[in-house]
């Protein structure tokens, strides 16, 4: 567009012509917008005809259905709020349009967002690219799947519990989870609550792309604090990256996590990105007794999501769920000052099921316990990162699967190279960056044996996020980055 080759108009247009042909199959873009895009593509060609030059000036690009934009549906897909249309956009939304982005529509999200998978029984099932029978990932399936198939160049979207790096890695794009509290979220707030400037534990909002250094850009224009908390919105100068060779990183390799094993799609993936760290000179390390104990901080992950979680459960629910809950062992993990009778780690109160049970009735003065000890796991983290300056890790312990809507997520079971374990329990890998609040960027590894996508995640000092995604950009020289889709039959075994 610089070079006056193409207009944004033009590309707009080829955007909506493929979504148009291609969406039937994948089901990605639940909520289109293409007057408006078009519109906005002939505004953006008149201001660069004058001589402007916006870091997104003319880029076509989606956002994530959870995101409020003004006189378009806002549903989280739920049916109950299937007709509710916000009046005003959330910041992030305002910030891509100041950027002069073109925004095409919304993309497709699981009910509530609460899913490694994104289906909902308004706009149906988002299909991944490569497989149609398998899922794009959750809750920012809808713009993984839509970056892959061509979509836009760009999306935003929203990570939890691993909702844009898990979506990336599963079809093959970038994604980056930005340190907690970064960008602003205000205006993703699940229907019909209010914009409000909230806080969220663990949750963050963050860009997704088809090359790290477009993560790095977009990134850029979500950054900074929400002037209604700041009073005036200023500039956020994040560090620079640590280095800008590859030779000059130091690197420490998370191969297995002692809760869930890693799958050896996933495996080689990580070994893949191990051994092109060494091949550029990079240190690598595969263990080191800095790293926080990885057990007790996806125990803590559980406490604290699930109790933000279930704070809104209907009271006969909770109820129950307390009497439940009441026959395990204390939810407080040890301390060295005040060890509980009952270890909450033990096998007696079945692993993580026992501490998603516990955070859903967790009572205040337990959370802050758990909260504290949050605080001493970031100090790890901090001493681990005087060593290291990324940690390379799995997302999730397999490729995409087939599509389960089978029951809730405590009825699913995740098959893990011929092994059946809780569908859930994946998560805790996605945790490793969360619970402490660290960036995390996601990146392509190569593809699995049945020709899936895998990836993952390379995860950086807290506010330190230009590490991670430098570190991206030079391992993309390296081994490559995305590739187009080419569906593989749906009957196969992608792993």
């Amino acid at each position: 567009m610089r070079a006056g080759e193409v207009s944004s108009l033009e590309l707009t247009e080829d955007a909506i012509a493929r979504i148009e042909r291609e969406d039937k199959a994948i089901n990605a873009i639940c909520v289109p917008d293409f007057d408006r895009a078009r519109a906005a593509a002939r505004d953006a060609d008149r201001a660069r005809a004058r001589g402007e030059d916006r870091p997104l000036l003319g880029i076509p690009v989606t956002v994530k259905e959870c995101y409020d934009m003004a006189g378009l549906p806002t549903t989280w897909g739920m049916p109950q709020h299937a007709n509710y249309i916000p009046t005003e956009d959330a910041v992030q939304v305002s910030r891509l349009k100041a950027a002069g982005a073109v925004l095409l529509g919304k993309t497709n999200v699981p009910l509530t967002l609460r899913d490694i998978q994104s289906f909902n029984e308004i706009y149906g099932t988002t299909n991944n690219p490569w497989d149609h029978g398998r899922t794009s990932g959750g809750s920012s399936g809808g713009s993984a799947a839509a970056l892959a198939s061509g979509f836009g160049a760009l999306s935003i979207g929203s990570d939890l519990a691993g909702s844009l790096r898990t979506p990336a890695h599963f079809c093959g794009v970038y994604a980056h989870k930005p340190t907690l509290g970064l960008a602003p979220t205000r205006g993703m707030v699940a229907p019909p609550g209010p914009a409000l400037p909230i806080d969220l534990d663990l949750a963050v909002v963050g860009p997704m792309a088809r090359t790290a250094r477009d993560l790095t850009l977009l990134l850029d224009v979500m950054a900074g604090p929400d002037p209604l908390t700041h009073g005036v919105a200023y500039d956020l100068v994040l560090p620079p990256a640590r280095h800008e060779r590859l030779s000059d990183f130091r690197v420490l390799i998370i191969e297995d996590h002692p809760l869930i094993p890693t799958g050896s799609a996933v495996r080689a993936g990580v070994n893949r990105v191990a051994e092109a760290l060494v091949d550029g000179g990079a240190r690598v390390e595969r263990h080191s007794p800095l790293l926080p104990d990885l057990t007790e901080a996806a125990t803590l992950y559980m406490l604290l999501m699930l109790s933000n979680a279930a704070a809104g459960l209907p009271l006969d629910v909770y109820e129950q769920l307390r009497m439940n809950a009441a026959a395990l062992s204390s939810p407080t993990p040890p301390t060295p000052q005040a060890p509980p009778a009952t270890n909450p780690l033990s096998a007696d109160d079945r692993g993580l099921d026992a501490a998603r049970l516990r955070g859903m009735v967790l009572r205040h003065r337990d959370w802050v316990e758990a909260n504290s000890r949050r605080e001493v796991h970031r100090n790890g983290w901090r001493q681990l990162f005087a060593e290291f300056d990324a940690v390379v890790c799995p997302i999730t312990p397999t490729p995409a699967f087939p599509h389960d809507h089978n029951g809730g997520l405590e009825d699913r079971r995740i098959d893990i190279d011929g092994v059946e374990y809780p569908y859930f329990d994946q998560v805790a890998l996605a945790g490793v960056a969360t619970m402490p609040g660290l960036p995390a960027t996601a990146i392509p590894a190569g593809r699995s044996p049945g020709g899936l996508p895998v990836g993952v995640q390379l995860i950086g000092p807290m506010f330190e996020d230009r590490t991670p995604l430098r570190l991206a950009e030079l391992l993309e020289q390296q081994i490559g980055g995305f590739q187009a889709p080419q569906e593989i039959s749906a009957t196969s075994d992608g792993r």
